[in-house]
Protein backbone atom coordinates (compact mmCIF):
# COMPACT_ATOMS: atom_id res chain seq x y z
CA UNK A 1 0.00 0.00 0.00
CA UNK A 2 1.58 3.58 -0.55
CA UNK A 3 0.66 6.03 1.58
CA UNK A 4 0.57 9.95 0.91
CA UNK A 5 0.36 12.79 3.55
CA UNK A 6 -0.26 15.83 1.87
CA UNK A 7 -0.34 19.09 3.98
CA UNK A 8 -1.54 17.09 7.27
CA UNK A 9 -2.28 19.34 10.00
CA UNK A 10 -4.11 18.12 13.91
CA UNK A 11 -4.58 20.71 16.08
CA UNK A 12 -6.16 20.08 19.86
CA UNK A 13 -7.61 23.63 20.85
CA UNK A 14 -4.97 25.95 20.57
CA UNK A 15 -2.08 23.49 19.99
CA UNK A 16 -0.65 22.55 16.93
CA UNK A 17 0.68 18.80 17.23
CA UNK A 18 1.10 18.32 13.16
CA UNK A 19 1.48 21.19 11.37
CA UNK A 20 1.45 21.23 7.48
CA UNK A 21 3.30 18.14 6.95
CA UNK A 22 3.56 16.35 3.66
CA UNK A 23 5.01 13.17 2.78
CA UNK A 24 5.07 9.90 0.80
CA UNK A 25 5.71 5.99 1.83
CA UNK A 26 6.26 3.40 -1.11
CA UNK A 27 4.43 0.05 -0.99
CA UNK A 28 6.61 -2.47 0.82
CA UNK A 29 8.79 0.63 2.51
CA UNK A 30 9.76 0.46 6.42
CA UNK A 31 9.61 4.46 7.31
CA UNK A 32 10.48 5.51 10.76
CA UNK A 33 8.69 8.79 12.27
CA UNK A 34 11.71 9.65 13.85
CA UNK A 35 11.82 13.08 16.80
CA UNK A 36 11.76 14.18 20.53
CA UNK A 37 9.32 13.54 22.75
CA UNK A 38 6.34 15.86 21.76
CA UNK A 39 7.58 16.26 18.47
CA UNK A 40 3.90 14.99 16.40
CA UNK A 41 5.40 11.29 15.30
CA UNK A 42 2.72 9.40 17.59
CA UNK A 43 -0.33 11.88 16.26
CA UNK A 44 1.07 11.22 12.69
CA UNK A 45 0.50 7.75 13.68
CA UNK A 46 -2.81 7.77 15.26
CA UNK A 47 -3.53 10.01 11.99
CA UNK A 48 -2.58 7.09 9.83
CA UNK A 49 -4.69 4.55 12.04
CA UNK A 50 -7.98 6.49 11.65
CA UNK A 51 -7.38 7.08 16.04
CA UNK A 52 -7.18 10.61 14.66
CA UNK A 53 -8.82 12.73 12.51
CA UNK A 54 -6.79 15.69 10.13
CA UNK A 55 -7.68 19.42 10.95
CA UNK A 56 -7.22 19.79 7.43
CA UNK A 57 -4.84 18.46 4.79
CA UNK A 58 -5.37 14.83 3.22
CA UNK A 59 -4.22 11.20 3.95
CA UNK A 60 -4.14 9.28 1.06
CA UNK A 61 -4.23 5.53 0.53
CA UNK A 62 -3.31 4.41 -2.89
CA UNK A 63 -4.86 7.66 -3.99
CA UNK A 64 -7.52 7.21 -1.95
CA UNK A 65 -8.68 9.76 0.86
CA UNK A 66 -9.17 8.18 3.93
CA UNK A 67 -9.81 11.11 6.32
CA UNK A 68 -13.27 9.68 7.39
CA UNK A 69 -12.80 6.39 7.14
CA UNK A 70 -13.11 4.43 10.59
CA UNK A 71 -9.78 2.35 11.95
CA UNK A 72 -11.82 -0.79 11.08
CA UNK A 73 -12.05 -0.49 7.67
CA UNK A 74 -8.23 0.92 6.72
CA UNK A 75 -6.84 -2.50 6.28
CA UNK A 76 -4.23 -1.79 8.91
CA UNK A 77 -2.71 -3.15 11.90
CA UNK A 78 -1.17 -1.93 14.94
CA UNK A 79 1.27 -2.81 17.93
CA UNK A 80 1.18 -0.51 20.91
CA UNK A 81 3.51 0.47 22.73
CA UNK A 82 2.48 -1.64 25.86
CA UNK A 83 1.87 -4.53 23.33
CA UNK A 84 -2.16 -4.72 24.72
CA UNK A 85 -2.49 -8.49 25.26
CA UNK A 86 -5.14 -10.07 26.86
CA UNK A 87 -3.50 -11.62 30.09
CA UNK A 88 -6.07 -14.47 30.34
CA UNK A 89 -6.09 -15.55 26.92
CA UNK A 90 -3.27 -18.09 25.85
CA UNK A 91 -1.09 -16.93 23.05
CA UNK A 92 -2.81 -18.76 20.00
CA UNK A 93 -6.26 -17.07 21.73
CA UNK A 94 -4.64 -13.57 21.33
CA UNK A 95 -3.34 -13.97 17.75
CA UNK A 96 -6.53 -15.36 17.19
CA UNK A 97 -8.62 -12.73 18.42
CA UNK A 98 -8.69 -10.61 15.42
CA UNK A 99 -9.72 -13.21 13.31
CA UNK A 100 -12.91 -14.26 15.24
CA UNK A 101 -13.86 -10.61 15.20
CA UNK A 102 -13.89 -10.93 11.99
CA UNK A 103 -15.75 -14.25 11.76
CA UNK A 104 -13.05 -16.24 10.09
CA UNK A 105 -14.10 -20.09 9.53
CA UNK A 106 -12.69 -21.71 12.81
CA UNK A 107 -10.29 -24.31 10.46
CA UNK A 108 -8.72 -21.13 8.38
CA UNK A 109 -7.85 -18.72 11.60
CA UNK A 110 -5.89 -21.97 13.44
CA UNK A 111 -4.29 -22.24 10.61
CA UNK A 112 -3.10 -19.22 9.68
CA UNK A 113 -2.66 -18.46 13.53
CA UNK A 114 -0.30 -21.04 13.69
CA UNK A 115 1.61 -20.06 10.62
CA UNK A 116 2.05 -16.66 11.76
CA UNK A 117 3.17 -17.71 15.06
CA UNK A 118 5.76 -19.85 12.79
CA UNK A 119 6.88 -16.62 11.30
CA UNK A 120 7.90 -14.76 14.30
CA UNK A 121 9.23 -17.84 15.70
CA UNK A 122 7.11 -18.26 18.99
CA UNK A 123 4.60 -21.46 17.46
CA UNK A 124 6.20 -23.29 21.06
CA UNK A 125 4.76 -20.89 22.93
CA UNK A 126 0.77 -20.85 22.04
CA UNK A 127 -0.07 -22.59 25.31
CA UNK A 128 1.70 -19.75 27.50
CA UNK A 129 -0.10 -17.17 28.97
CA UNK A 130 1.31 -13.09 28.29
CA UNK A 131 2.58 -13.25 31.96
CA UNK A 132 4.21 -16.32 31.33
CA UNK A 133 6.36 -14.55 28.83
CA UNK A 134 9.37 -12.55 28.32
CA UNK A 135 9.25 -9.45 26.46
CA UNK A 136 10.57 -10.14 23.57
CA UNK A 137 7.87 -12.80 23.59
CA UNK A 138 5.33 -10.40 24.16
CA UNK A 139 6.20 -8.36 21.89
CA UNK A 140 6.40 -11.28 18.93
CA UNK A 141 3.02 -12.19 20.14
CA UNK A 142 1.69 -8.36 19.09
CA UNK A 143 3.24 -8.57 16.41
CA UNK A 144 1.83 -11.71 15.22
CA UNK A 145 -1.98 -10.84 16.50
CA UNK A 146 -1.50 -7.30 14.10
CA UNK A 147 -0.37 -9.35 10.98
CA UNK A 148 -2.44 -12.84 10.85
CA UNK A 149 -5.16 -10.42 9.46
CA UNK A 150 -3.39 -10.02 6.61
CA UNK A 151 -3.56 -5.92 6.62
CA UNK A 152 -1.90 -4.06 4.16
CA UNK A 153 -0.57 -1.52 5.99
CA UNK A 154 1.79 -2.49 10.32
CA UNK A 155 1.85 0.56 12.17
CA UNK A 156 4.47 0.30 14.80
CA UNK A 157 3.98 2.82 18.04
CA UNK A 158 7.28 2.85 19.78
CA UNK A 159 7.42 -1.18 20.39
CA UNK A 160 10.90 -1.29 21.78
CA UNK A 161 10.89 1.26 24.33
CA UNK A 162 9.88 -1.43 27.65
CA UNK A 163 12.39 -4.14 26.60
CA UNK A 164 16.27 -4.16 28.07
CA UNK A 165 18.84 -2.76 25.92
CA UNK A 166 20.27 -5.86 24.40
CA UNK A 167 16.90 -7.50 23.76
CA UNK A 168 16.23 -3.84 21.71
CA UNK A 169 18.70 -4.81 19.73
CA UNK A 170 17.50 -8.34 18.95
CA UNK A 171 14.00 -7.55 18.61
CA UNK A 172 14.71 -4.35 15.75
CA UNK A 173 16.64 -6.83 13.78
CA UNK A 174 13.39 -9.32 14.17
CA UNK A 175 11.33 -6.53 13.04
CA UNK A 176 13.11 -5.82 10.57
CA UNK A 177 13.37 -9.53 9.13
CA UNK A 178 9.51 -10.24 9.72
CA UNK A 179 8.25 -6.95 7.83
CA UNK A 180 10.49 -8.12 4.44
CA UNK A 181 9.62 -11.17 5.01
CA UNK A 182 5.59 -10.34 4.99
CA UNK A 183 6.58 -7.82 2.11
CA UNK A 184 4.32 -5.44 4.39
CA UNK A 185 4.54 -1.09 4.22
CA UNK A 186 5.48 -0.74 7.15
CA UNK A 187 5.51 2.59 9.43
CA UNK A 188 7.42 2.51 12.71
CA UNK A 189 7.59 5.51 15.67
CA UNK A 190 10.94 5.95 17.63
CA UNK A 191 12.44 8.29 19.67
CA UNK A 192 15.84 6.45 19.12
CA UNK A 193 17.90 7.55 15.98
CA UNK A 194 19.80 4.38 16.41
CA UNK A 195 16.58 2.16 16.13
CA UNK A 196 15.69 4.65 12.68
CA UNK A 197 18.99 4.52 11.38
CA UNK A 198 19.45 0.43 11.79
CA UNK A 199 16.36 -1.03 10.26
CA UNK A 200 14.19 2.06 8.10
CA UNK A 201 14.39 2.36 4.57
CA UNK A 202 13.53 6.02 5.13
CA UNK A 203 13.84 8.28 7.77
CA UNK A 204 11.33 11.03 8.40
CA UNK A 205 12.34 13.54 11.12
CA UNK A 206 10.18 15.57 12.72
CA UNK A 207 10.18 18.69 15.31
CA UNK A 208 7.73 20.70 16.66
CA UNK A 209 5.07 18.89 14.51
CA UNK A 210 7.03 20.09 11.58
CA UNK A 211 9.10 18.31 8.72
CA UNK A 212 12.71 18.63 9.25
CA UNK A 213 14.16 16.07 6.69
CA UNK A 214 12.68 13.00 4.43
CA UNK A 215 15.77 10.57 3.58
CA UNK A 216 17.62 7.21 3.43
CA UNK A 217 19.23 6.73 7.19
CA UNK A 218 22.74 7.28 5.22
CA UNK A 219 21.89 10.37 3.61
CA UNK A 220 20.31 12.40 6.24
CA UNK A 221 23.80 11.28 8.10
CA UNK A 222 25.97 12.62 5.84
CA UNK A 223 24.08 15.56 4.30
CA UNK A 224 21.63 16.80 6.81
CA UNK A 225 18.98 19.47 6.00
CA UNK A 226 20.08 21.51 9.03
CA UNK A 227 21.34 21.17 12.28
CA UNK A 228 18.43 19.75 14.08
CA UNK A 229 18.90 17.17 11.68
CA UNK A 230 22.87 17.37 12.18
CA UNK A 231 22.69 17.40 15.94
CA UNK A 232 19.69 14.61 16.41
CA UNK A 233 21.59 12.42 13.95
CA UNK A 234 24.42 10.27 15.05
CA UNK A 235 25.89 9.81 18.59
CA UNK A 236 27.73 11.38 20.11
CA UNK A 237 26.56 14.01 17.84
CA UNK A 238 27.68 16.26 15.38
CA UNK A 239 30.33 18.91 17.05
CA UNK A 240 29.15 22.57 15.93
CA UNK A 241 31.54 25.11 16.09
CA UNK A 242 31.28 29.08 15.36
CA UNK A 243 32.52 30.20 12.22
CA UNK A 244 32.10 33.39 9.88
CA UNK A 245 32.19 33.26 6.07
CA UNK A 246 33.94 35.98 3.90
CA UNK A 247 31.23 38.70 2.57
CA UNK A 248 32.19 36.88 -0.79
CA UNK A 249 30.53 33.50 0.47
CA UNK A 250 33.80 32.05 -0.47
CA UNK A 251 35.86 31.54 2.71
CA UNK A 252 35.02 30.54 6.26
CA UNK A 253 37.31 31.05 9.45
CA UNK A 254 36.78 29.19 12.58
CA UNK A 255 36.54 31.07 15.85
CA UNK A 256 37.73 34.40 14.40
CA UNK A 257 35.51 36.67 12.34
CA UNK A 258 36.24 39.44 10.15
CA UNK A 259 35.21 42.56 8.48
CA UNK A 260 31.95 42.27 6.79
CA UNK A 261 31.56 38.55 7.48
CA UNK A 262 28.61 36.85 8.11
CA UNK A 263 28.59 34.16 11.12
CA UNK A 264 27.96 30.61 10.22
CA UNK A 265 28.13 27.37 12.29
CA UNK A 266 30.16 25.07 11.13
CA UNK A 267 29.64 21.20 11.79
CA UNK A 268 32.21 18.51 12.03
CA UNK A 269 31.31 14.38 13.47
CA UNK A 270 33.33 12.82 16.01
CA UNK A 271 34.46 10.68 13.89
CA UNK A 272 35.49 12.86 10.83
CA UNK A 273 38.36 14.60 12.71
CA UNK A 274 42.00 12.88 11.83
CA UNK A 275 45.04 13.38 13.70
CA UNK A 276 48.07 15.57 12.89
CA UNK A 277 50.89 14.77 14.28
CA UNK A 278 53.94 15.79 14.65
CA UNK A 279 56.07 16.97 12.02
CA UNK A 280 52.64 15.87 9.53
CA UNK A 281 52.10 19.35 8.19
CA UNK A 282 49.52 22.24 9.29
CA UNK A 283 46.57 21.41 11.25
CA UNK A 284 42.88 23.30 11.26
CA UNK A 285 42.82 23.12 15.39
CA UNK A 286 44.14 22.40 18.05
CA UNK A 287 41.84 20.72 20.91
CA UNK A 288 43.09 20.06 24.74
CA UNK A 289 41.70 16.25 25.92
CA UNK A 290 39.37 16.84 28.76
CA UNK A 291 37.77 13.33 29.51
CA UNK A 292 38.82 9.94 27.97
CA UNK A 293 36.21 6.98 27.33
CA UNK A 294 37.53 3.72 25.86
CA UNK A 295 34.26 2.02 24.14
CA UNK A 296 34.91 -1.49 22.34
CA UNK A 297 37.48 -1.08 19.20
CA UNK A 298 37.15 3.12 19.85
CA UNK A 299 38.71 5.45 22.14
CA UNK A 300 35.84 8.57 22.69
CA UNK A 301 37.57 12.08 23.54
CA UNK A 302 35.87 14.61 25.29
CA UNK A 303 38.31 18.24 24.39
CA UNK A 304 37.75 21.63 24.08
CA UNK A 305 38.43 23.91 20.80
CA UNK A 306 39.11 27.23 22.78
CA UNK A 307 35.81 27.58 24.56
CA UNK A 308 34.01 24.84 22.72
CA UNK A 309 33.30 21.62 23.72
CA UNK A 310 34.17 18.64 20.61
CA UNK A 311 33.90 15.23 20.96
CA UNK A 312 36.02 12.95 18.80
CA UNK A 313 37.40 9.03 17.57
CA UNK A 314 41.00 8.35 18.13
CA UNK A 315 42.35 4.38 17.60
CA UNK A 316 42.60 2.33 20.54
CA UNK A 317 45.80 1.76 20.24
CA UNK A 318 47.09 5.82 20.11
CA UNK A 319 45.06 6.60 22.54
CA UNK A 320 45.03 9.93 24.68
CA UNK A 321 45.82 11.35 28.18
CA UNK A 322 43.69 14.38 29.88
CA UNK A 323 45.35 17.71 29.16
CA UNK A 324 46.95 16.60 25.90
CA UNK A 325 47.02 18.84 23.10
CA UNK A 326 45.88 17.71 19.90
CA UNK A 327 46.52 18.71 16.67
CA UNK A 328 43.57 18.07 14.18
CA UNK A 329 42.43 18.29 10.34
CA UNK A 330 39.42 16.89 9.14
CA UNK A 331 38.63 14.27 7.00
CA UNK A 332 37.60 14.83 3.25
CA UNK A 333 33.91 16.11 2.64
CA UNK A 334 33.03 15.83 5.97
CA UNK A 335 32.85 19.50 7.12
CA UNK A 336 29.24 21.12 7.26
CA UNK A 337 28.18 25.05 7.01
CA UNK A 338 24.85 25.88 8.50
CA UNK A 339 23.11 29.44 8.84
CA UNK A 340 23.06 30.03 12.78
CA UNK A 341 19.25 31.90 12.88
CA UNK A 342 17.34 29.25 10.11
CA UNK A 343 19.67 26.05 10.72
CA UNK A 344 19.17 25.73 7.61
CA UNK A 345 22.74 24.14 5.36
CA UNK A 346 24.66 26.63 3.33
CA UNK A 347 27.32 24.77 1.87
CA UNK A 348 28.70 21.67 0.58
CA UNK A 349 32.24 20.28 0.15
CA UNK A 350 34.29 23.29 1.76
CA UNK A 351 38.26 23.22 2.27
CA UNK A 352 39.53 23.76 5.48
CA UNK A 353 43.08 25.19 5.66
CA UNK A 354 45.19 25.54 8.49
CA UNK A 355 46.40 28.78 9.71
CA UNK A 356 49.53 30.82 10.96
CA UNK A 357 48.59 31.03 14.71
CA UNK A 358 50.43 28.95 17.26
CA UNK A 359 47.41 26.92 17.96
CA UNK A 360 46.88 25.79 14.45
CA UNK A 361 50.78 24.84 13.55
CA UNK A 362 52.87 22.22 14.97
CA UNK A 363 52.03 22.34 18.70
CA UNK A 364 54.85 22.67 20.43
CA UNK A 365 54.02 26.53 21.02
CA UNK A 366 52.98 27.01 24.67
CA UNK A 367 49.67 28.24 23.33
CA UNK A 368 48.92 24.30 21.91
CA UNK A 369 49.05 23.13 25.38
CA UNK A 370 47.40 26.39 27.28
CA UNK A 371 43.97 25.36 26.40
CA UNK A 372 43.32 28.72 24.62
CA UNK A 373 43.23 26.41 21.40
CA UNK A 374 41.06 28.73 19.25
CA UNK A 375 42.71 27.93 15.69
CA UNK A 376 42.99 30.66 13.01
CA UNK A 377 41.51 28.26 10.35
CA UNK A 378 40.02 28.82 6.84
CA UNK A 379 37.33 26.88 5.18
CA UNK A 380 36.68 27.62 1.25
CA UNK A 381 33.34 26.99 0.01
CA UNK A 382 32.42 26.65 -3.70
CA UNK A 383 30.26 30.07 -4.94
CA UNK A 384 27.28 27.48 -5.84
CA UNK A 385 27.73 25.58 -2.84
CA UNK A 386 24.53 26.31 -1.33
CA UNK A 387 22.56 25.50 -4.46
CA UNK A 388 24.29 22.35 -5.10
CA UNK A 389 24.00 21.57 -1.34
CA UNK A 390 20.15 21.93 -1.56
CA UNK A 391 20.31 19.82 -4.60
CA UNK A 392 22.30 16.87 -3.08
CA UNK A 393 19.78 16.77 -0.11
CA UNK A 394 16.98 16.94 -2.20
CA UNK A 395 18.10 13.79 -4.12
CA UNK A 396 18.82 12.00 -1.43
CA UNK A 397 15.23 12.44 -0.01
CA UNK A 398 14.00 11.24 -3.00
CA UNK A 399 15.85 8.25 -3.18
CA UNK A 400 15.51 4.55 -1.92
CA UNK A 401 18.50 3.43 -1.01
CA UNK A 402 19.75 2.56 2.37
CA UNK A 403 22.59 0.47 4.32
CA UNK A 404 23.26 -1.99 6.89
CA UNK A 405 23.07 -1.79 10.28
CA UNK A 406 26.48 -1.54 10.54
CA UNK A 407 27.00 1.10 7.74
CA UNK A 408 24.49 2.98 9.76
CA UNK A 409 25.45 2.91 13.10
CA UNK A 410 29.52 3.02 12.44
CA UNK A 411 29.21 5.76 9.98
CA UNK A 412 32.71 5.55 9.05
CA UNK A 413 33.73 5.49 12.54
CA UNK A 414 36.84 3.86 11.98
CA UNK A 415 38.48 6.45 9.73
CA UNK A 416 39.40 8.83 12.68
CA UNK A 417 42.57 7.14 12.26
CA UNK A 418 43.14 8.74 9.14
CA UNK A 419 45.91 11.16 9.17
CA UNK A 420 45.93 14.58 6.91
CA UNK A 421 49.94 15.19 5.62
CA UNK A 422 48.93 18.32 3.29
CA UNK A 423 48.56 21.93 4.53
CA UNK A 424 44.21 21.93 3.76
CA UNK A 425 41.81 18.91 2.88
CA UNK A 426 38.87 19.11 0.65
CA UNK A 427 36.06 18.71 3.32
Amino acid sequence: MQIELDRVTIQFGSVTAVDQLSAAFRSGELVALLGPSGCGKSTTLFALAGIYKPTSGEVRFDGNVVNKLEPEDREIGMVFQNYALYPHMTVLDNILFPLKMKRTPKREALERARAMADTVQIGHLLDRRPGQLSGGQQQRVAIARALVKEPRLLLLDEPLSNLDARLRLEMREEIRRIQLQVGITTVFVTHDQEEAMSIADRIVLLQSGKLQQDAAPVAMYREPANLFAAQFIGTPPMNVLDGALSADGRTAVLEAAEPGARAVKIGVRPEDWTLAEAGAGSAVATAVVSHVETIGRDTLLRAQIGATPVRLYVPQERGAEVGEALRLNVRPGKAHVFDPASGARLAGPVELRGGSGPDAGSGGGAGAHSGAASASSAVRAPADSGASSRASVNAAANGNGSASADDRSSAGRANAADTTTGGGSRV
